[in-house]
């Protein structure tokens, strides 16, 4: 049994396990007090925004290369993810925001671009829902895809770029991190945390993808043969406490992932029930 197998939820929940207590351990900021743990959950889920986009890029150039419907699923697979982990660092980052700034939200340049990619790769998605023929939903999907991606860049480099109340880099800048190490072992920790994490979303959508392809050719095998066999607030109070913000990022974060993993099994498997009754 390989790690790639049934091993690896296990190794993502003692890893996420290990994050968190690093993340709890670590130092308080001498300007942010405890609110810098948030950090610990907002850069990570950040992070892998851009990673899930990097791989729908990756993949989408190999369709276009070599055609193959693996890397069809791999890049829609990836862009999904990619939309919640894009939406979890929004969250994220507003909860982060409302103490440290005194705004849920606030036209910053990194907050505008991150909301940007956002609906971009959400037009990603929806292209791929409103395209029927499964070799053109492929093609467009893949070229979107591929031109989507320069918003990756334009996101990190923002700080950069103009001028804005979102700190800049920290870690990947030249030179040695500015950043306490006791506080970048906790980050790197919950770095490897979470990215263990999407591997576990990652191939769970993957796997979902392949059953609604499979199911997908099993419905118009039937239906070739027989159309009829086709299957048919309230307002809230802001917590005064540092802490407060603390669990409530932190809640939304783990709460989120296990959400959203819940729904991908849920989907799979309501997948191979109609698979089922498909036969």
């Amino acid at each position: 049994m390989t790690l790639s197998g049934a091993r690896l939820p296990a190794v993502a929940g003692v890893a996420v396990a290990a994050g968190l207590a690093g993340a709890l351990l670590a130092p308080p900021d001498r300007l942010q007090g405890e609110l810098v743990r948030l950090m610990y959950v907002h850069v990570p889920a950040a992070w892998l925004a851009f990673l899930a986009f990097a791989i729908t890029l990756v993949a989408s150039i190999g369709w276009l290369w070599r055609r193959r419907p693996g890397a069809d699923r791999v890049a829609a697979a990836s862009a999904e993810v990619g939309v919640f982990f894009t939406g979890l660092a929004i969250a994220l980052g507003s909860i982060w925001g409302k103490p440290t700034w005194g705004v849920w939200w606030t036209w910053d340049p990194r907050l505008v671009t991150t909301a940007l990619m956002f609906f971009v790769y959400l037009g990603y998605l929806a292209l791929r829902r409103a395209t029927v023929d499964p070799v053109s939903r492929a093609r467009r999907s893949a070229v979107f895809g591929v031109v989507a991606f320069v918003q990756v860049p334009i996101v990190h480099l923002s700080v950069l770029w103009w001028r804005t109340l979102h700190q800049p880099p920290t870690v990947l800048q030249p030179g040695d991190p500015s950043i306490d190490h006791s506080m970048l072992a906790a980050l790197l920790g919950n770095l490897v945390a979470f990215t263990l994490v999407f591997a576990v979303l990652l191939r769970e959508r993957v796997r979902l993808a392949a059953a609604e392809d499979a199911l997908e050719t099993a419905e118009e095998s039937a239906a070739a043969i027989s159309p009829a066999m086709r299957c048919p607030r309230r307002g809230w109070r802001a917590p005064v406490s540092e802490w407060a913000w603390v669990v409530l990022g932190y809640s939304v974060a783990y709460g989120a992932l296990g959400g959203y993993l819940a729904l991908l099994v849920r989907r799979r498997v309501r997948v191979r029930w109609r698979a089922g009754q498909s036969r």
